[in-house]
């Protein structure tokens, strides 16, 4: 879907536009950089690779800037790939004038980051309602070693319009 050489323009995206697209649409518009993607996906390098109904895959590549200070990467770093994989994955699924927000999410780290790193985070849809989608994701090493998985609860609702300045 993309590589390293994709430019990517963050920014809040255009509510009309979001309300006559499916969010499989958004999503892979987002990937092609055609829409703005999420600041934070520019600030931590979180690359799109994979764009399905229902299942995402982002790709980043860790480095100091995200250690903690015992010299791991952050989990709030591990934790917003794995968030931002899942809650793309639900979009995936909603049809035009749906959007959704994150519930709650959980996360189970699993084996340490201590170097700079690429990792893979894949994220599917477990369950599509018509006012909650549950996801899971998963981060794999290079080496398909399972360093940490989540899982996540969203609500679905529908989209209104912004108000008239």
């Amino acid at each position: 879907m993309s590589d390293e050489t994709q430019s990517y323009v963050a920014g809040a995206l255009p509510l009309e536009r979001l309300q006559s697209m499916s969010g499989l649409e958004v999503v892979r518009a987002m990937g092609e950089g055609a829409l703005p993607v999420p600041p934070l996906m520019l600030y931590f390098g979180f690359r799109p690779v994979e764009i399905e109904s229902g299942r995402v895959v982002f790709t980043a590549t860790t480095d100091e800037r995200h250690y903690n200070p015992l010299g791991t990467v952050h989990g709030g770093y591990v934790a917003a790939l794995l968030d931002s994989t899942m809650s793309c994955a639900v979009h995936t699924t909603l049809p035009p004038g749906q959007f959704y927000t994150t519930l709650e999410f959980k996360v189970n780290f699993t084996r340490a980051i201590s170097a700079a790193a690429e990792i893979r985070a894949e994220g599917n849809v477990l369950h599509q309602g018509r006012s909650v989608a549950t996801a899971e994701a998963r981060l794999y090493d290079a080496r398909q070693r399972l360093l940490a998985h989540a899982t996540t609860t969203c609500m679905i609702f529908a989209a209104v319009h912004a108000p008239s300045a």
